[in-house]
């Protein structure tokens, strides 16, 4: 089970951009990265393809290691660890300081 998967809000606790929040576009797990909305912008020279994709600079999202990111709970409002829990059979992500359950894989 993983702790912080697609859709997710997150706090970026260290780095550059530490304090900003997000939500996770994408998980890279074999790499351990995350790749969140509007943190770590980087500037990509495209050439252009056709008519409908002319070229220029391009800004867009770079990803980030998963230890730099801590999972918001959306009950508490804070980020926090979490731990599993069973509800009706199923693994589901428990929040440590409020226990709430929280949505996702």
């Amino acid at each position: 089970m993983r702790s912080i998967v697609k859709n997710d809000t997150v706090k970026v606790i260290s780095g550059n951009h530490k304090g900003k929040t997000g939500k996770v576009i994408m998980v890279i797990p074999d790499k351990h990265r995350v790749i969140v909305e509007k943190i770590q912008l980087v500037k990509r020279h495209t050439k252009p393809r056709s008519a409908q994709q002319p070229g220029g600079i391009v800004e867009k999202e770079a990803s980030i290691h998963i230890s730099n990111v801590m999972l918001v709970c959306p009950k508490c409002g804070k980020p926090s660890r979490t731990h599993s829990g069973t509800l009706a059979g199923r693994k589901v992500r428990v929040c440590n300081s409020c226990e709430e359950m929280l949505t996702g894989e």
